[in-house]
Order: structure tokens, then C-alpha cells, then sequence
């Protein structure tokens, strides 16, 4: 039977699992550092912290991390590779993602999303419910494109950054490392690394 663990008891944790399921993974399994104050999520059980997951990732088939902080993913990420953990792409059924698209390990996609032509999508994404990435974006590692989030073609986003809750970026447009796009934004020109962008069209207002 497939086994699958999980690294993170949240409500992104829980989108995680029911895509899983979606996918036949068979058993899955939660780890959460609140453990063992917290002891279940939904109907799937916590069963230790990130400690005793590092000790037991040869008993599991894949490893996903479900921590929705990009820099904290990264970190959890990089503690599972050096212990040897199989870190599977999951993607849901109803995803698009074209077969000429390269998704990273660790990368989730989830419902109604679409990866067109020859986009690149690093480790540990999270292209989450109903965005789009078009042909020849490159998203680098532990990127998440919100729900209903919108890429046009040939757009790079850099390690770390969060694109919110509908934002629409313009084609050719280079987003740096650690940026986060706010919700609703209008990406029409180029954003540097760790800056905060809000507003139509989105302008740099702070630091990240």
C-alpha cells in the first residue's frame, strides 16, 4: 500500500491530504510539531513531530511538506532530502499540466490549476486551487501561486516568492526571490527581490 507522510497539521495540510487520496495514496500519515497536543486533523492522524519523521522516512513512500510559509517549507525541504526522504509531485486529477511542463519534486498542485507548454516549476511549489502558469514561465523553489492567481507567458518568479489571492502578471515579467504579490495585484513591471507589491498596477511598498 502507498504511504505517504506529511509535514504539517493545517488547513493546507488538509488540502494536501485530500488530494493524496485523489491521487491513491492509500495510507497518510501527519507530522506536526504540536504533536502530541495536537493529535489528529480531520479524519487523518498526527503521529509524531519533525524529529521522529526524519528518523522513520525510509517507512514512507513519498514526503510532502504542507507548510504554507515559503521560507519555513524550504527549510523542512532541505532537512528531508539530507535524511533521505522520497519527495513525490502531486497533482490533483482535475489539474491541466501540460506533458512538455516540468513540475519539481515536493511541488503540489491542486484542483483546476493548468501548467501550460514549457514551464519550469521548482522543488516544494504550491500552485494552489485554480491559478494558471503559462507556457514558458520558470517558478524556482518553494514559489506559491495563490488560488485563482494568474501567470502569463514567460514570466520568472524567484525562490521564496508568494503570488496572492487573484493577482494577474503581465508576460515577460521577472519577479524576484522572497517578493510577495498582495491580493488582486496587477503585475506590469518588473519586482525585485524581497519587496512587497500591492495595488492595479502593483507597486513596490515595503520590504519583505
Amino acid at each position: 500500500m502507498k504511504r505517504l507522510a506529511i509535514l504539517g497539521a493545517s488547513g493546507h495540510g488538509k488540502v494536501v491530504a485530500d488530494t493524496a487520496e485523489c491521487c491513491d495514496w492509500e495510507i497518510i500519515e501527519f507530522f506536526d510539531d504540536a504533536w502530541p497536543h495536537v493529535s489528529s486533523i480531520g479524519g487523518w492522524p498526527v503521529i509524531g513531530t519533525t524529529d521522529d519523521l526524519l528518523g522513520r522516512v525510509s517507512e514512507y513512500d513519498g514526503v510532502l511538506v504542507a507548510i504554507g510559509n515559503n521560507g519555513v517549507r524550504q527549510n523542512k525541504l532541505d532537512q528531508l532530502k539530507a535524511s533521505g526522504a522520497r519527495l513525490p509531485t502531486l497533482i490533483h486529477p482535475s489539474a491541466v499540466i501540460s506533458h512538455y511542463a516540468s513540475i519539481g519534486p515536493g511541488t503540489v498542485v491542486f484542483a483546476n490549476a493548468v501548467v501550460n507548454a514549457y514551464a519550469m516549476v521548482g522543488e516544494g511549489a504550491i500552485l494552489n486551487t485554480g491559478c494558471s502558469v503559462d507556457h514558458d514561465c520558470v517558478l524556482e523553489s518553494c514559489v506559491h501561486i495563490s488560488p485563482g492567481a494568474r501567470l502569463a507567458g514567460t514570466v520568472s518568479v524567484g525562490a521564496g516568492s508568494w503570488i496572492g489571492i487573484g493577482a494577474c502578471v503581465r508576460q515577460v515579467i521577472a519577479i524576484g526571490a522572497n517578493v510577495v504579490i498582495g491580493a488582486g495585484a496587477a503585475v506590469v513591471c518588473d519586482i525585485s527581490d524581497n519587496m512587497i507589491a500591492t495595488g492595479v498596477p502593483a507597486r513596490a511598498v515595503a520590504r519583505a
